[in-house]
């Protein structure tokens, strides 16, 4: 296989779990074959007795950090549309702000995920509970255990939603979903075909907007493997313009 085609069938994914106390940080790279490669996770965090504008810049240099150290070929955030403690809203928003600045400031396309898109990308049902999706991700990128602290864990299932909710093969993730903060719609190649793995997963989230429906798991993914050995980070990797 020459490098431009390996290059156009796989995808490296930078998901974001925004927060000022935890930000979750994972790399992963998506095949449109709809198989996930584990490459690196952490959580970066502040105290909250710090200067807000050192926290802020804390977050900032960690994104940056990651981005020029794996370069990306998407951004991907965690889309919180509210919740009841206000400061959270407020220090989400402003890990958020920075991240996508970052990304911005270095041409990376961002897609937004909601936290029901993860979860229903992820294990079929959009109201699924932290644990079942856990033993998916790792089921999916063959783990040897759910990486700690939950944070991790959210922002790997956030790579994974990515990049089968329209990551590759010229599904347009921004263009498909009414909640993205008006993000730059991903470039899609043209003529690009959907393996039968897609098609599957794409007629199966059609239906599950129907009132009352339930998502099916696609048959003959990496989900349906059982746990292996992929743990670790890894290097940077060459690209090919």
């Amino acid at each position: 296989m020459s490098p431009v085609v390996a290059r156009q069938s796989q995808q490296r994914v930078l998901a974001v779990d925004p927060g000022l106390t935890r930000c979750g940080f994972a790399v992963v790279d998506m095949s449109a074959q709809r198989t996930g490669t584990f490459v690196h996770v952490q959580v970066s965090g502040t105290r909250a007795h710090e200067a807000l504008e050192h926290r802020v810049l804390s977050i900032m240099r960690a994104a940056e950090e990651l981005m020029d150290r794996f370069r990306p070929d998407v951004v991907a955030v965690e889309r919180v549309f509210a919740q009841n403690n206000a400061p959270t809203v407020v220090g989400t928003a402003q890990a958020t702000g920075v991240v996508i600045a970052a990304a911005a400031a270095r041409g990376i396309p961002v897609a937004w995920h909601t936290p029901s898109e993860v979860k229903a990308a992820v294990t079929g049902d959009g109201s699924a509970d932290k644990e079942s999706v856990n033993r998916m991700v790792v089921r999916i990128l063959r783990l040897d255990a759910p990486p700690r602290p939950a944070d991790a864990a959210d922002a790997l299932a956030l790579a994974v939603c990515h990049g089968w909710r329209g990551g590759m093969a010229g599904v347009n993730a921004a263009e498909r979903t009414s909640t993205h903060s008006g993000s730059r719609p991903m470039q899609t190649r043209r003529g690009a075909a959907l393996t039968p793995a897609q098609q599957a997963w794409r007629r199966a989230e059609t239906a599950s907007r129907a009132p009352g429906a339930t998502v099916p798991r696609a048959s003959g993914t990496a989900a349906s493997r059982a746990p292996g050995t992929a743990t670790g980070t890894r290097g940077r990797r060459g690209r090919v313009s």
